[in-house]
């Protein structure tokens, strides 16, 4: 039993961050290999402006269930490189939206394939057992649950 296993529930947070960096990188040497400029942390951010012509920070934010500072760090680096324009709403003049550039179009339309790919890759990993079955279904449980009561809440209770 290694490190990980022995330690559970404990080392849950742990164990899934490892499990994410790790499928990042897979992702992006798939995107170097491909020679497509593209980081796999950029993909929430880039599908859903992908689905809409233009959104704001605050609904990207809310959709993605991350801070407003998180996102506008993102967006910023992203029209930083060129990605990514922001300008006023004509609605609502406070309120910033955010698009892509003809240069994030393109690489938009370079990185679809690999989606693709990358769908299929996990449709196949998810079917290779039960246990692969179940995870997005117990990732979900596990969501709803915080959502109901915060790990933080459920510790300070003890």
């Amino acid at each position: 039993m290694n490190f990980y296993q022995k330690l559970g529930g404990l080392i849950l947070g742990s164990r899934l961050r490892r499990l994410s960096e790790y499928f990042l990188s897979e992702v992006n040497k798939v995107y170097a290999e491909k020679g497509i400029p593209f980081d796999a942390s950029w993909f929430s951010m880039f599908y859903l402006i992908s689905k809409n012509e233009h959104i704001s920070l605050i609904d990207l934010a809310e959709a993605l269930e991350v801070s407003h500072s998180a996102i506008s760090q993102l967006a910023k680096s992203l029209e930083q490189k060129g990605l990514l324009e922001s300008y006023p709403s004509e609605h609502d003049g406070r309120k910033r939206l955010i698009r892509f550039t003809e240069q994030g179009r393109q690489l938009q339309e370079a990185v679809e394939p690999v989606w693709a790919e990358l769908d299929q890759a996990m449709q196949e990993l998810m079917h290779e057992n039960e246990a692969n079955t179940a995870l997005l279904s117990s990732l979900m449980s596990v969501e709803q649950s915080f959502a109901q009561k915060s790990l933080s809440q459920r510790l300070l209770k003890r």
